[in-house]
C-alpha cells in the first residue's frame, strides 16, 4: 500500500466505529467533545477523517454525506477506500458484515459511481498535511462535533459540508446566529453597490452579521459596508482559504479578519476556485444567513442560485427593486414577480424580514401632508373651488361646488378655522401661504371637520328648508 493510502487509513481506523451521523456518538443527537483543530493543536482522528473527506469529494456531495451520516467520518473513509480497491460489495461485507443500512441500499448505484469519482484522489490524499498548512496560517478546522459549528448547516441534510476550513474568528455559530446574506451580481451598477453598502452598514451597526462571497460587485460592497462600522462579516470562498478569489479582493478579506470576521471554505488549503465550487458555495451562503437579500442581479445571475437555495431552506428572502429599464435588476424583478422574494428597500425592511413574524416591523412611511387631508367630502369640494386670486361669495362657492348655500357656508367656515381659507371683504379665498405641515384639527370640530356652532347652524338651516 502506498504511503498516501496509509495516511488515508490512519484517520479511518482511529475514528470511533460506533459514530453516528456527522461522527457524533449515538446518532444525530450525540455530540463529540472534540472542537476541531486550531493553531497549536494536534488534529484528532475525527478532524483528520473530515479533512480527508474534504479533499476527497467535491463540495455538496450528498452520497458522501449519506455515507458519513451512517458510519461516521472515519469508518466511512475506510469503506470508500475498500470500495475503490475491492468493490462496493466487499466494502459492505468488511465494514458492515451483518447488514447493509437501509439508507444506503437505495444509493447502491450512486455509491458505485461516487467511488469511481473519488478513487483518483486517494493517491494524493494527505489530511495531516492540509491541517498543518491551515494551522500555519492561523486557521481552524471545524466539523459538526465542534462547539463553534453553525447548527443552521444541518438544514442542508446530506449536502451539508463535512468540515469547514476557517481563518479569522472561528466561532461561526456566534458570527452567523443573527446574520443576513447580501448577494448580487459581480457586474454591479453604481446604484447596486450603493444600496449594498448602505444596507450592510445599517445592518452591521445593529449587530447583524453580513455573509457574502467576497466577489467583485455587490459582494465586495456588502463586506465594505460592514467594515465601515467595524461590523462582523463572513467571506465564503470557493477555493482554499489561503487563496482568496478574486485576488483583487485579497486585502478586503484580510480587513474582514482584522475586525473579528472570518474567511470560510469547505475545500482544503490550496484548492482552486472552480466554477462548480462557486455554485456549491452559494448553498452555504444561504444556509449561514438567517435571511438572504438579493441586492442587484441580472436575469441569469449566479446570485439567483443563492436565492433559490434560501427559498428551498425556508429562509426569508428579500430582493431590492431597481429601474425597470435596468437589465442589472431583471433577476430581482423576476424574484418579486414570481412571489419568491419580498420587496426590501432599506435597513428597517431587512430587519423586519429577519425578525420573527410581527416583530421589529418597519416604521410606516408618513406621506407629506397636504391642505385638505382629513376633510369630509363637502369641505373638500369647497376647497377645490376656492379661488387663488380674488374671492368668492357663499353663493358662488355653492354653485361651483354643486352644494347648497348653507353647505358651502359651513364648509368655508371649517376651512377658515383650519387656516386653509380666509374671509375677505368680498368673500372667501385661499389663505396664503398654504400650510405645509400636517393639518391639525382644532378643538371643537366634529368628526366631519365642522365647528360645533357651525354644525348646529347648518343643521337648523336644513330643518328650515
Amino acid at each position: 500500500m502506498s504511503p498516501a493510502r496509509e495516511v488515508a487509513r490512519e484517520p479511518a481506523e482511529a475514528a470511533a466505529p460506533g459514530a453516528g451521523e456527522h461522527g457524533r456518538p449515538g446518532g444525530v443527537h450525540g455530540r463529540m467533545a472534540t472542537d476541531g483543530a486550531g493553531p497549536g493543536q494536534d488534529a484528532d482522528a475525527e478532524t483528520l477523517a473530515r479533512a480527508a473527506w474534504s479533499a476527497l469529494v467535491e463540495p455538496g456531495d450528498p452520497v458522501a454525506g449519506a455515507l458519513v451520516g451512517v458510519y461516521g467520518a472515519g469508518p466511512a473513509l475506510r469503506w470508500a477506500r475498500l470500495a475503490a480497491s475491492r468493490g462496493v460489495d466487499a466494502a459492505f461485507l468488511e465494514v458492515d458484515p451483518e447488514s447493509r443500512p437501509d439508507v444506503l441500499e437505495p444509493l447502491r448505484r450512486r455509491l458505485a459511481r461516487a467511488v469511481g469519482r473519488w478513487e483518483p484522489r486517494f493517491a494524493a490524499l494527505d489530511p495531516r498535511r492540509d491541517v498543518e498548512r491551515l494551522a500555519r496560517s492561523g486557521g481552524t478546522l471545524l466539523h459538526p462535533g465542534s462547539d463553534a459549528w453553525p447548527e443552521s448547516l444541518a438544514d442542508l441534510g446530506h449536502a451539508a459540508p463535512l468540515c469547514l476550513w476557517v481563518r479569522g474568528n472561528s466561532d461561526l455559530d456566534a458570527l452567523t446566529s443573527r446574520s443576513v446574506a447580501l448577494v448580487g451580481s459581480r457586474a454591479a451598477t453604481a446604484y447596486g453597490q450603493r444600496v449594498a453598502t448602505d444596507l450592510a452598514e445599517g445592518l452591521a451597526s445593529r449587530d447583524v452579521g453580513i455573509v457574502s462571497g467576497g466577489a467583485y460587485g455587490i459582494d465586495a460592497a456588502a463586506h465594505r459596508g460592514a467594515l465601515a462600522v467595524d461590523g462582523r462579516t463572513v467571506v465564503l470562498l470557493a477555493g482554499g482559504v489561503d487563496r482568496p478569489y478574486p485576488q483583487g479582493n485579497a486585502r478586503l478579506v484580510e480587513s474582514a479578519l482584522e475586525v473579528g470576521g472570518a474567511a470560510v471554505s469547505e475545500s482544503p488549503p490550496g484548492a482552486a476556485p472552480l466554477r462548480s465550487r462557486f455554485l456549491q458555495r452559494n448553498r452555504l451562503i444561504a444556509a449561514l444567513g438567517s435571511a438572504t437579500v438579493v441586492v442587484e442581479a441580472a436575469w441569469r445571475s449566479g446570485a439567483l442560485s443563492t436565492a433559490h437555495h434560501a427559498a428551498a431552506l425556508l429562509r426569508p428572502l428579500g430582493a431590492v427593486p431597481g429601474p425597470v429599464t435596468s437589465v442589472a435588476s431583471a433577476g430581482c424583478h423576476r424574484l418579486l414577480r414570481e412571489g419568491a422574494a419580498v420587496c426590501v428597500t432599506d435597513t428597517a425592511e431587512v430587519l423586519e424580514l429577519l425578525a420573527p413574524s410581527g416583530e421589529d416591523l418597519a416604521p410606516e412611511r408618513d406621506a407629506s401632508a397636504r391642505p385638505g387631508d382629513g376633510l369630509d367630502e363637502r369641505t373638500r369640494h369647497v376647497l377645490d373651488v376656492l379661488p387663488r386670486r380674488g374671492a368668492a361669495s357663499h353663493e358662488e362657492l355653492a354653485r361651483r361646488a354643486g352644494l347648497s348655500v348653507a353647505e358651502a357656508r359651513s364648509a368655508a367656515g371649517v376651512l377658515g378655522l383650519l387656516g386653509i381659507a380666509e374671509r375677505t371683504a368680498t368673500g372667501w379665498a385661499r389663505a396664503r401661504p398654504a400650510l405645509s405641515g400636517p393639518v391639525a384639527r382644532p378643538a371643537g370640530l366634529d368628526h366631519e371637520g365642522r365647528a360645533d356652532d357651525q354644525r348646529r347652524e347648518h343643521d337648523g338651516q336644513l330643518r328650515d328648508q
